[in-house]
């Protein structure tokens, strides 16, 4: 199963990539415990962790929500014939997303809204196409929902000082503004109201301007929660920050509170890049958080 329906909200997984990045768990979440990975390898493996090569793996992929009689996409990916010099696993890709995408019952002219998390490489991809020499936004008739504390600090303009670095080289020319110099931004601070069903908020430490997309409709919830989660490990070990994150303090503080407001809530959290089934119902767990139960969506591991 690719959707499900969350109240009158459909959510259907689109996938760009799945499998191995290039990092060990102690590459990865080098603040985490490794004995705690020992302890929970038998059941990240396969899909969280290679057992064989000790890789970390992960999904690239793109919520596709259908609210309101709007067609909204969630992060979209890494993109095609990008140059990435200093992140070779995503280096000038061609992968069939947009056929993907088609499969899901969406024509880049469908898509209403884009919500990009926030800005990093592989959530920003697809914004963008190469039409001839020229990057244009991928889905034309679209509002593409960007976070201004991240547009302002991954500008290279501003000349930050990022814990990314080069890491995100040439994200910003190729697949951000384009889309701003197209009018088809808008730049929000704050939170901002998308209809009835979908809140965005900051969620700030990954990066300055991460978000967390709410959805209520009828009974269900669920939190959109892009790269505070990379992996289902950090649920259980939630003061285990990703490598990128830029303010680790600031991450973990909003990786608990997200954790902590999704078990209250009884809502599915739904991260950017697990593989898996994608998504999960958490409960508390001392200090700490337990998985309760995954999403029906086919986990991707047995695809591959």
């Amino acid at each position: 199963m690719d959707t499900i329906t969350l109240g009158e909200v459909t959510l259907t997984r689109v996938w760009e990539y799945f499998g191995p990045v290039g990092m060990t768990p102690e590459v990865f979440f080098p603040e985490s415990p490794q004995e705690a990975w020992r302890e929970h390898r038998s059941w990240l493996a396969p899909h969280f962790l290679d057992e064989r090569t000790g890789i970390v793996n992960s999904a690239i992929q793109t919520w596709v929500l259908r609210s309101e009689g709007k067609v909204i996409l969630v992060d979209t990916g890494v993109g095609n014939h990008k140059d990435r010099p200093y992140a070779p696993v995503w280096n000038r890709l061609n992968t069939t997303y947009l056929d993907n995408l088609a499969r899901a019952g969406v024509r880049p002219e469908d898509v209403d809204i884009v919500i990009n998390t926030h800005l990093h490489i592989d959530h920003v991809g697809w914004n963008t196409y190469l039409d001839g020499r020229t990057w244009v936004p991928t889905f034309p008739h679209a509002t593409y929902l960007m976070p201004k504390a991240d547009f302002d600090y991954w500008n290279p303009a501003n000349e930050q000082r990022t814990r990314l670095g080069r890491g995100n080289q040439n994200v910003f020319e190729d697949s951000v503004a384009p889309v701003h110099a197209a009018g088809q931004t808008l730049l929000w601070e704050g939170g901002h109201r998308i209809d009835g069903n979908l809140q965005l908020d900051p969620a700030p430490g990954h990066t300055p301007g991460s978000s967390v997309l709410t959805l209520e409709s009828g009974s269900d919830r669920a939190l959109f929660v892009g790269d505070l989660l990379h992996n289902p490990f950090q649920i259980h070990e939630p003061d285990a920050n990703s490598c990128f994150c830029e303010d680790p303090a600031e991450a973990r503080a909003t990786r608990r509170a997200l954790l902590g407001r999704a078990a209250d809530e009884n809502a599915l959290i739904i991260p950017a890049h697990l593989g898996g089934h994608g998504a999960a119902e958490v409960v508390r767990d001392g200090g700490k958080f337990a998985i309760k139960g995954w999403a029906p969506f086919a986990p991707y591991g047995e695809r591959v």
